[in-house]
């Protein structure tokens, strides 16, 4: 889904406001937040202005959260009138985690979430070679603050206050390895890494990347189930890169504008059990029989389609980090109070039989607010078979994760 966010990323640290420009020099870590006292007319990013360009304002912005921002600033540009207004309120609170942040998705997803003017503080940790990606980004003229943390003994000491934990750790597929064959290096390095968190952050918003998802986010819950702090609301598995690939892909393949276009995705996060739901397409379009079929197996095979592409040189690092960013940026605003966020995620869910499922959910300040059910309904004789045929792969990928804390459980 899209994000909807009254912010944009914007490099630079001046703020201006009205029809004239006032330049602020940037002391300390700042975004920009409106209150009751002090309201705008209009907002993008860093900058404020009289007007303001929805359909551009943000790469992460799709076109319902563009008419929900204009509706917002409509309001409150109508509240305005009723008293003067004169100033900004100043104030990046956020604290965000990279687990993972030297690697190839952790570096250009730490420079994303750098660029955030929520985010306060930026804490960098990886077993190695984190120092140095942190004295570049701290060279970024953006309000975080960049911090470095490098091994077991700093684990803690990077969590300590923090609001989102996104983990990226772990190693990539290589040509001719699937996501299971990632499971026994990955599961270990989640399940230490969450039980890290739980210790140390326990109210954090926890953000998995690390593969395979369908396994790693029911690795999670239940070592938080042991560490008897899960919150069931606050576990997210990140499958926005299948929002993004679905949106890409069905914008060119229509003539479309990129930025009108929203694809539900539904499932999990691995081959088949990926299954966008194009008959929910929006703005409303027609396809082929052929075109469904077509979409739905380069979406579902799109990671081996750059895997094969990078010929052994990685993964799709650059479009997970973008759509990490994107989910990441989401959950700040819902942090933030924006009451109009919706992100497909594989969380918690009743939708199915099944207890994971990655759905459209509505995002707020506590997590998720609800599960949307709706893009399941009236489905598609083809979008109803490949959900049947998506749930024995997605069920014993969930029951291998669950199994796999049991044994490790029973063997300490």
């Amino acid at each position: 889904m899209a994000a909807t966010s009254a912010s944009t990323f914007s490099i630079g640290s001046s703020v201006s406001y009205g029809p004239k420009v006032n330049p602020l020099q940037q002391s300390k870590p700042f975004s920009v937040r409106f209150n009751s006292q002090n309201t705008l007319p209009s907002f993008s990013g860093l900058k404020a202005a009289s007007s303001v360009s929805c359909e551009s304002g943000s790469s992460f912005l799709g076109k319902e959260s563009t008419a929900s921002l204009r509706g917002s600033f409509a309001i409150r540009d109508q509240k305005s009138n009723e008293r003067p207004h004169y100033g900004l309120q100043l104030e990046a609170s956020y604290k965000v985690a990279i687990l993972g942040a030297a690697g190839g998705i952790g570096q250009p997803l730490s420079l994303l979430v750098k660029m955030s003017p929520l985010v306060s503080d930026l804490h960098l940790y990886d077993i190695a070679n984190v120092k140095g990606v942190a004295a570049d980004l701290s060279h970024c003229n953006t309000p975080s603050q960049v911090r470095d943390f490098t091994g077991a003994a700093e684990l803690a000491d990077s969590l300590k206050g923090v609001d989102v934990v996104v983990i990226p750790a772990g190693v990539p597929r290589k040509p001719g390895m699937t996501r299971d064959d990632l499971f026994n290096i990955n599961a270990n390095i989640v399940k230490t890494l969450v039980e890290a968190v739980a210790d140390n952050c326990p109210d954090a918003f926890i953000h998995i990347i690390s593969n395979p998802v369908n396994s790693t986010v029911p690795i999670a819950a239940e070592v938080l189930k042991q560490k008897g702090i899960y919150d069931p609301k606050k576990l997210f598995g990140v499958t926005t890169l299948d929002v993004v690939r679905a949106n890409t892909f069905v914008a060119q393949k229509k003539n479309l504008k990129l930025i009108d276009v929203d694809v539900p995705v539904v499932g999990g996060h691995a081959g088949i059990t990926i299954l966008p739901i194009l008959s929910k397409t929006k703005p409303s379009v027609s396809f082929t029989d052929k075109e469904v079929e077509e979409l739905t197996v380069r979406i579902q095979n799109a990671g081996t389609e750059v895997v094969e592409a990078k010929a052994g040189a990685g993964s799709a690092t650059l479009s997970m980090a973008y759509a990490a960013a994107r989910f990441v940026e989401s959950t700040l605003r819902a942090l933030d109070g924006d009451g109009d966020v919706y992100e497909c995620s594989f969380v918690q869910s009743d939708l199915t039989d099944l207890p994971f499922f990655a759905s459209r959910v509505k995002l707020g300040r506590k997590g998720v607010e609800a599960v949307i059910s709706s893009d399941l309904q009236g489905l598609t004789e083809f979008e109803q078979k490949a959900l049947e045929a998506l749930k024995p792969e997605l069920k014993g990928s969930i029951e291998k994760g669950v199994g796999f804390v049991h044994k490790q459980a029973v063997a300490a």
